[in-house]
């Protein structure tokens, strides 16, 4: 879901609500500031939430070229992403081999 807060945009991630300006992660005690770069890749994953992220695309839109030092810098995001959202089960950031990420949420 995705709602206009003002000038805010939130999305529900689970339990959690994501919001774009603020750039934070919140569900009940857990409140997580994102930087910039954690912002951009978790809007790309929740726009295409239960399907496929691709990891070129990201890489040309977060960081706008594709090389093996951002794709090393893109994991390290998504490995402190998956930190944040550790504390709902239904939902986990899976890798798709040679492709990309998924941002699967199970109801």
């Amino acid at each position: 879901m995705e709602r206009e807060v003002g000038d805010n945009v939130e999305f529900s991630i689970g339990k959690y609500i994501f919001n774009t300006n603020t750039k934070t992660l919140i569900s009940g005690e857990h409140r997580f500031k994102l930087t910039t770069k954690e912002t951009q890749l978790m809007r790309l994953l929740v726009l295409n939430k239960n399907e496929l992220l691709e990891r070129s695309g990201a890489l040309k839109i977060i960081w706008h070229e594709n090389n093996h030092f951002n794709s090393r810098s893109m994991d390290v995001f998504i490995t402190k992403l998956r930190k944040y959202l550790k504390h709902d089960q239904k939902v986990e950031i899976v890798n798709v081999h040679g492709k990309g990420f998924k941002l699967v949420i199970n109801s």
